[in-house]
């Protein structure tokens, strides 16, 4: 996703800054969530003698390799606040940061294919429900209304017997979202430095005072890590250890067809979800692959096995080609749930542990974790998301209970 159409826009968005000595924060990751956290910390704390640090170019990491996907159908009361907060900060982003990043609510429709997918997804609408969350029950004669592509015959392995419907859902364009961010950044006077890697960090005592990069030491007054698959990475830096794991997440688009998918598909039961980009392409993802990784590359059983259930839900597919594959690197949590707050380490914060979530809350992510480092407090979006939480045990377990690992 960074090739031309990257360097062409790049110039007139953002200048890449040669790094200062000193600043007042510092944002470690400069992705989605990164440049949400130094959006949010320059708009609403003030704070804007900031830094992005970025080991390659900005986005180029997870937000240019997920699937787009955005909503906030969640079970729990604690995701549904923080993925609800998302989703209405996109529905006004378009408009805050004057940029159109192809923002589109084409809504999300879960597939239930056995008994327990209907228990379990009724369930969730109910949750959806006393939460404020749009959502509705579709039998399968409405999901063929819906979605006319999708196979409701009953002469499949796994027949749809229905499916949960967010309306507010949709897709954006993810590249488009970093620029729109960065542009806004550099308007503001924040650094956007890119080829920048963190190898250490500064500390005095137990208390982090900035990082050693590949272009030298800088000096901060609080540090934020927004690093995707690598937090575990420099949380060991730093002297202590996040209990997250690293998992390749795999992903596929075709070539680019007419319009033929209306909306967003997900099927837990046969894992594979699937939306038709602005351009054209089939996008299709699946789950993580069960082994650790930080290759930006997946086995081939996960998308052999993709491709079957995809085929079977989408007789029409059968003619398309493929394009391209690839894989992001996520953090996983325990609980399926992410990790806003602060660490071991004085003046170091985090946000991680979002599994196959961060892109639809990237609003959510960066507010709270900007909110965290200007203050030193949890906002009461993310104090259900700190780490003490796998030593008290109130854990938000997310793995499954929102009918789709996504």
């Amino acid at each position: 996703m960074a090739g031309g159409d990257f360097g062409a826009q790049k110039e007139w968005l953002w200048r890449s800054a040669e790094p200062k000595a000193s600043y007042d924060a510092i944002v470690v990751g400069g992705g989605g969530h990164g440049l949400t956290t130094a959006y949010y910390l320059a708009k609403y704390h003030g704070i804007t003698n900031l830094a992005v640090v970025e080991k390659g170019w900005l986005a180029g990491g997870n937000m240019a390799r997920n699937t787009t996907i955005i909503r906030s159908n969640y079970l729990w009361d604690e995701s549904a606040a923080i993925y609800e907060f998302s989703l209405k900060q996109w529905e006004q982003w378009p408009d805050e940061l004057d940029y159109d990043f192809l923002f589109k609510q084409c809504g999300v429709l879960n597939l239930a294919h056995t008994l327990q997918d209907v228990r379990d997804s009724q369930r969730r609408i109910n949750a959806n429900t006393l939460n404020g969350v749009d959502a509705e029950w579709l039998d399968p004669q409405d999901v063929a209304d819906f979605c006319p592509i999708v196979n409701v015959s009953d002469d499949v392995r796994y027949p749809v017997l229905g499916g949960t419907l967010q309306p507010r859902g949709g897709i954006a364009k993810h590249d488009h979202v970093a620029w729109a961010l960065a542009r806004a950044l550099d308007s503001m006077g924040v650094d956007l430095i890119e080829n920048c890697e963190v190898t250490d960090f500064i500390k005095d005592g137990n208390r982090v005072t900035g990082v050693v990069t590949s272009r030298g030491r800088i000096n901060a007054g609080v540090v934020g890590l927004a690093s995707a698959g690598h937090s575990s990475v420099l949380a060991a830096k730093a002297g202590f250890r996040l209990p997250v794991q690293s998992h390749p997440l795999q992903a596929l688009v075709s070539e680019l067809y007419e319009p033929v998918h209306p909306t967003v598909v997900m099927s837990n039961h046969v894992h594979v979800y699937v939306s038709q980009a602005h351009k054209g392409e089939l996008v299709m993802g699946a789950g993580v692959d069960s082994y650790n990784g930080y290759g930006q590359r997946g086995s081939f059983h996960v998308i052999e096995h993709q491709m079957a259930a995809a085929l079977e839900l989408f007789p029409i597919f059968s003619s398309a080609r493929l394009l391209r594959t690839w894989g992001g690197i996520v953090d996983v949590s325990p609980d399926a749930s992410p990790i806003i707050g602060s660490t071991p380490v004085e003046n170091l914060y985090v946000n991680c542990g979002w599994g196959t979530g961060g892109f639809k809350a990237t609003p959510g992510a960066g507010f709270t974790l900007a909110h965290t480092m200007a203050t030193g407090e949890a906002h009461d979006l993310n104090k259900p998301f700190g780490l003490e939480r796998f030593v008290t045990g109130a854990l938000i377990d997310e793995h499954g209970a929102a009918a789709v690992a996504h």
